[in-house]
């Protein structure tokens, strides 16, 4: 009762790949617009998230256009899945940094200085490095934050992506 809708939307070809560029483009625009209206700066754990949903969303493209292409298009969806994956790996180290579990990468902490480097270079150095940390938290909602939301999200969308793709395997496409 519940499952035929599920299955008349995965009996649609094209309905799972545009279902994952809508999705990947809404959290890019919402990422996006958070940054330019809301002030909330990304920082380099923030942006290799965004990378995950870019390549969802170009396999979703992908899928869209090799719509007669069943195969193609099952493998496309299952590659969603792995972006989305990646996204929720990457998030998931990002809430680690934030709740302190572990150090981010390099470009999370502030630069490091030659010790014989005069005032100047270092003050060069300063005002020529944008330096967001990772490891505090701008925005959170209910305890969570952005990087926890993601983490969230990207799992659930991969599992889905993976669920679809297995089933999609099942049916033939007409």
């Amino acid at each position: 009762m519940y499952i035929q809708p599920i299955q008349d939307a995965i009996d649609r070809p094209r309905l799972i790949p545009a279902l994952i560029f809508g999705v990947s483009l809404s959290a890019l625009a919402i990422a996006y617009a958070s940054q330019v209206w809301g002030g909330l700066q990304p920082c380099i754990l923030c942006i290799y998230q965004r990378y995950a949903f870019g390549a969802a969303m170009a396999f979703g493209l992908l899928g869209l256009a090799l719509g007669g292409n069943p195969a193609a298009q099952r493998a496309l969806v299952a590659l969603g899945g792995l972006a989305f994956l990646t996204g929720a790996a990457i998030a998931g180290f990002h809430v680690g940094v934030e709740q302190h579990w572990w150090r981010g990468t390099a470009e999370c902490h502030a630069p490091v200085f030659d010790i014989n480097a005069s005032i100047e270079d270092m003050r060069e150095q300063l005002l020529g490095t944008e330096f967001i940390p990772c490891d505090e938290i701008p925005w959170s909602l209910f305890g969570i934050s952005m990087a926890g939301y993601n983490l969230l999200i990207s799992l659930g969308l991969a599992l889905a992506c993976f669920w679809a793709a297995a089933r999609m395997g099942r049916r033939r496409f007409a």
